[in-house]
């Protein structure tokens, strides 16, 4: 492989990225929208760079961080060893999978009211809720992932003499963890979306979507577009995170 096609590899990821700015500045020189709506990227940058580097975006940006995090480690603390024991049975499973499929396709904030019944407005509904959408996510996939382990693996262990518990541990847990690290993905960028429209509307004095909601209602749009920026930028992080998580302890999976 020569250097440009090297180059041309690893920068591949950023094509997009560099469509929807021009995309984006076109857009804005042709006044196809209000200047005061849509502002420049550069104006949008900028905001972003200074909110970053003198402004209050770090703090909101970690109570965010915080938040989701909360959420997805009570997500997987539950669903996972919840998820491990209905993919062991089929017919357990299928028993509540009602309930598991109708609760993944109710949207999140149909959910807060709910929650703001049982929690109260503060941080808990913020987080339980977000924990709450995570988890039926997680839960989903691992039980799916030990459903669908290797059953060739499965009996292998058994001819050689291991019990059920070790077939589980030993090889239909590790089977499963290609699907887990899914769900694990999946059910962190659903707790980062369902924490941030909590911060718009769940009485938050703080976060990145209290600062998109703040930005809006006084129309500072360089402001509300570096918000929904780092967002998004939170948002490609962990799963970044989490894919290169993935390719190293599971580099194994689907051989």
């Amino acid at each position: 492989m020569t250097l440009l096609s090297r180059l041309l590899e690893r920068t591949r990821p950023l094509i997009g990225v560099a469509v929807l700015v021009a995309v984006w500045a076109l857009a804005h020189q042709l006044r196809l929208a209000d200047p005061v709506l849509l502002p420049s990227p550069a104006e949008s940058f900028s905001a972003f760079w200074k909110d970053l580097t003198v402004g209050t975006l770090w703090a909101d940006f970690s109570k965010t961080i915080i938040r989701t995090t909360a959420a997805f480690a009570i997500a997987l603390v539950i669903a996972v060893p919840v998820g491990v024991v209905l993919g062991s049975s089929e017919k357990l499973y299928r028993s509540i999978e009602f309930l598991i499929d109708f609760f993944r396709s109710t949207p999140a904030s149909a959910m807060f009211p709910l929650f703001l019944v049982l929690f109260g407005v503060g941080e808990r509904t913020k987080i339980a809720v977000a924990a709450f959408g995570a988890a039926l996510a997680i839960l989903f996939n691992v039980a799916y992932g030990v459903m669908n382990a290797r059953k060739q693996r499965q009996l292998a262990a058994k001819v050689m003499g291991a019990n059920a518990l070790r077939v589980l541990t030993d090889v239909t847990i590790w089977e499963s963890l290609p699907q887990t690290f899914v769900g694990m993905r999946t059910g962190v960028s659903i707790a980062l979306v369902i924490v941030i429209v909590a911060e718009m509307f769940i009485g938050s004095t703080d976060g990145l979507g209290q600062r998109i909601m703040n930005a809006q209602m006084v129309f500072d749009m360089p402001q509300m577009y570096a918000a929904i920026f780092a967002s998004g930028a939170l948002g490609y992080a962990l799963n970044l995170l989490f894919l290169i998580a993935e390719r190293r302890f599971v580099h194994w999976g689907g051989k």
